[in-house]
């Protein structure tokens, strides 16, 4: 892994086998957890579905739990995987929530019969002795489907859960039996036993199923964050079934107060316009920033993210600050911390040319002066021309069968682009357009080309990864 040339410096992969969702994402004691969905047997035909789990003291540098389980899919409630979840701090550690998978064999459609999920909670004690600064206790069933509303198909899962009002609230994303996508909203004193509060609903038909949904909450206002599937002939989805967006909540209300809450469904937005993100959850650490990390990858993509026989599969994206914009958007940014591996500081004008020893660099635009492109190793463009801000791919070994993204765009500012081997994410007026995407550079270096009058500032970025997968 250490040699890997598209091992990544700055980006969580796995060391071994298959990545995708973050899960329980939390900071206890200083110390930044980062739970995800892992197989470490993967490519192996039906591989164990559980979490692992990286810890990192200051989100650059981070420690693996290699190919151990985190939470191993090992109970009847969970016999076909264990998948995602939360965390929430409490006083000497965290609350874990997840979903237990189990499909039933038999003559199923496994959408009205045939799939039990059961929402689990695991006891979490800090514990310096213990992998990962945690000691899990024993797994508890909190859910099961016969507790879920009658109208809710056996497609319930991906609890996210908070703290409001002296109560404890969860929310679902499910699939009801008319095919359409919600949220369920549940109620606890304790944590432990719940009852159902509410639903949110959009107005207009939004996919078939709401996976992973996240409450965001920035300067006293809610956003709700859904991935709902069936999206593939909206305009804007990029053909994929597939997508991950927010929904801004009226500033009046909040999730937790509304027993049937509707959201217009022509007020969601895209999280990112890249080829390659999913599933993203948040958290607040412990200074107060809102922290979001996403999967860079897709449950169902025409595209490859593990070519050339690769010994691992996709990553996560850098954590990104949330900040709330204008009309109802969220602003996001690579958290600070990344400056940190800033090393050697270049700069080119319109029309140069310059070439790094390593695929890893942050390319600034600070001041955006007419229409540009910049280019990657011939193979990859990011350009703008007053109207549309795209990401598009010359050569398609590099992008594996990714062709080009486009947003409107109308006024460019700033541009950021952060290079890390096989990762690249692209941040726009602060943070309110970004890209993200996979690429498998076939060059030893990196090459840098521009074209327009904007001034590029590069810098040469180090390897925090270094150590992780020794």
């Amino acid at each position: 892994m250490s040699h890997d040339p598209w091992r990544m410096g700055f980006h969580l992969m796995p060391p071994v086998g298959w990545l995708n969702d973050p899960n329980g994402l939390c900071q206890l004691g200083g110390t930044y957890h980062v739970f995800h969905q892992y197989s470490p047997d993967w490519p192996a035909p039906d591989a164990p579905r559980g979490w692992g789990h990286f810890t990192s003291d200051d989100l650059i540098r981070w420690r693996s739990g290699g190919r151990t389980f985190a939470i191993a899919p090992d109970t009847p409630d969970e016999a076909n995987g264990s998948y995602s979840g939360c965390a929430v701090p409490v006083p000497g550690g965290a609350r874990l929530y997840y979903t237990g998978n189990v499909k039933e064999p038999g003559d199923h459609d496994y959408v009205r019969s045939g799939r039990r999920a059961a929402q689990i909670l695991i006891e979490a004690a800090t514990d310096a002795n213990a992998p990962g600064g945690l000691a899990l206790g024993g797994k508890n069933v909190l859910l099961r489907n016969a507790d879920y509303p009658a109208f809710c198909s056996c497609h319930v899962r991906d609890p996210k859960v908070w703290r409001e009002d002296d109560a404890w609230w969860m929310i679902l994303g499910a699939r009801d039996l008319s095919d359409e996508g919600l949220v369920l909203v549940l109620r606890s004193e304790d944590g432990r036993a719940w009852e159902n509060a509410g639903t949110v609903r959009t107005d207009e038909s939004f996919g078939f199923m709401w996976e992973c949904p996240d409450r965001v909450a920035l300067s006293g206002r809610e956003w709700l964050s859904i991935c709902p599937q069936g999206m593939q002939d909206r305009p804007w989805s990029g053909g994929l079934r597939d997508v991950a967006g927010y929904l801004p909540v009226p500033a009046e209300k909040r999730i937790a107060a509304e027993s049937e809450l509707v959201l217009r469904g022509n007020s969601f937005r895209l999280w990112d316009h890249g080829f390659d993100f999913y599933a993203p959850q948040s958290f607040v650490d412990e200074s107060g920033r809102t922290i979001l990390i996403g999967w860079m990858g897709m449950p169902e993509a025409p595209y490859e993210s593990a070519p050339d026989d690769m010994a691992w599969c996709h990553c996560l994206t850098v954590p990104r600050e949330l900040r709330p914009g204008a009309d109802g958007r969220i602003l996001q940014r690579p958290v600070a911390e990344l400056d940190e591996l800033r090393g050697r500081r270049r700069e080119l004008t319109g029309g140069g040319s310059l070439t790094l020893g390593e695929h890893r660099a942050d390319v600034l635009l600070a001041n955006v002066e007419g229409p540009f492109e910049l280019w990657l190793d011939d193979a990859l463009a990011i350009a703008w021309d007053r109207e549309t801000l795209s990401l598009r791919f010359a050569d398609d070994a590099v992008g594996c069968g990714r062709t080009e993204r486009g947003v409107a765009c109308d006024d460019l500012h700033d541009l950021r682009v952060l290079v890390d081997s096989s990762a690249i994410e692209v941040f726009a007026n602060e943070g309110e357009l970004t890209f993200a995407t996979r690429w498998f550079p076939r060059s030893d270096n990196l090459r840098i080309d521009t074209k327009g009058q904007s001034l590029c500032i590069i810098w040469e970025m180090g390897d925090g990864m270094a150590d992780t997968y020794e």
